[in-house]
């Protein structure tokens, strides 16, 4: 097993592997492949790098199914910049009251969007979330 001292393998593998391609449990490297990857380049299942292909992933460019990104595409995540998202998608809130149908309202990237989503909602006003602009003046409970 790496210390954290050690000089790094070109390739390692095992429980904790330190090298320029990693493989393991926690790989730690250049490119890491495991089940905990840290690297520039992480593909497993729980990724933090600069790049990530994973199941939970962080970083700055990041693929999977709950990831957290500067830019992202997965089911589910968090960041700036969604990949591949259609407009209004980045932010959903299914809201209604007694007797009425659920209603979506949607982030979108321009504020006139979102004005002409709330005339269609019935309520007036924009207020923004973040960089994107939501329907209604006031956010939902």
């Amino acid at each position: 097993m790496a210390q954290c001292g050690d000089k790094p393998k070109r390739i390692a593998f095992g429980l904790a592997p330190l090298g320029i391609i990693s493989i393991g449990i926690v790989p730690m490297g250049v490119v890491s492949i495991g089940v905990v990857p840290m690297g520039v380049i992480s593909i497993g299942v729980v990724g933090m790098g600069v790049l990530n292909a994973c199941v939970v992933g962080m970083g700055v460019l990041v693929a999977g199914v709950n990831v957290m990104g500067v830019w992202w595409a997965g089911l589910e995540g968090m960041g700036p910049r969604r990949l591949g998202a259609p407009a209004g998608a980045l932010h959903q809130h299914h809201h209604s009251s007694p007797g009425q149908t659920p209603q979506n309202l949607m982030a979108y990237p321009s504020r006139e969007q979102a004005l002409e989503r709330a005339r269609q909602l019935g309520c007036s006003g924009v207020h923004a979330m973040g960089s994107l602009w939501m329907p209604c003046a006031e956010h939902p409970e």
